[in-house]
């Protein structure tokens, strides 16, 4: 019988901002093996339908169930907040941990912040996924979002704290400055690349930045110690795509910190 233990974490996302997520375990969980799943030629997800990403998620979700992964981390947004249930659904005995979950466990467990902001795509801002995941524990809190759709391209092309970013940081953060928020969710996978930078944006210094890549990474620590699937021999990184592996793999050194060792394409069905 196969040990679990050295079975895989599947990671996903519609593309490259969910490698934050991958730094954040591979940093946490240095000897775990971890395949990630980027797709490529279907991103972004955010301007297609509930249904259209629900029906992606589930075949990148098959494809990390044949890999034999000993759980799944969900590193997108827009999936979080459309498909997280099918997905608990089709992983069965494979636990499912997601990005939204994780931010917003982290941000509620702080004593008496009743005060919480969440930045994030458009997509994630209207769908209210952080609203109503936070109101799920606290329906008192008060939650101030403000969508930043320009942060992702500047985190691709790696304009993190030049003129740019810091002009384009205030535009979206000053809003902040007067909302009296005690925490700040980074609620796209791209945004922990402007975690040192946002501070220096923000009017108050106070506020606790929630990294919801470290807040998944740390879910998944524990849920596999609960579970005593902990490996203790790996290390092993391996990264697919659906499309433009050299794009990739160009930006990938980016979120990861370090090139990968190869990107191999993939045709989902």
């Amino acid at each position: 019988m196969q040990d679990l233990k050295n079975t895989p974490i599947g990671i996903f996302d519609s593309g490259i901002g969910g490698l934050t997520v991958a730094k954040a375990v591979i940093d946490a969980l240095p000897t775990e093996d971890i395949i990630y799943f980027g797709d490529t030629a279907r991103v972004p997800y955010g301007i297609k339908s509930e249904e259209t990403v629900r029906t992606y998620a589930l075949q990148i979700t098959n494809f990390l169930l044949k890999q034999g992964v000993k759980m799944i981390l969900i590193a997108c947004n827009t999936v979080s907040a459309s498909a997280k249930e099918q997905i608990i659904k089709a992983a069965g005995d494979v636990p499912v941990l997601d990005v939204i979950t994780a931010g917003t466990n982290n941000a509620v467990s702080l004593p008496n912040h009743k005060n919480i902001g969440v930045i994030g795509t458009l997509a994630t801002v209207n769908s209210l996924a952080y609203v109503e995941a936070i109101h799920t524990f606290d329906p008192t809190i008060n939650v101030e979002q403000k969508a930043c759709p320009l942060l992702v391209p500047l985190a691709e092309e790696g304009w993190i704290d030049n003129e740019v970013a810091k002009q384009t940081l205030h535009f979206y953060l000053d809003d902040f400055d007067d909302s009296g928020i005690q925490s700040l969710i980074l609620g796209c996978t791209h945004y922990p690349l402007f975690k040192e930078v946002i501070p220096k944006i923000l009017k108050n210094s106070d506020i606790e930045i929630i990294d919801s890549a470290e807040s998944i990474a740390e879910s998944a620590k524990a849920k596999l110690a609960e579970l005593d699937l902990l490996n203790t021999s790996g290390g092993n990184f391996q990264c697919f795509v659906s499309d433009r592996p050299q794009r990739f793999h160009e930006v990938a050194e980016r979120f990861l910190g370090r090139r990968p060792n190869g990107v191999e394409v993939v045709v989902l069905d």
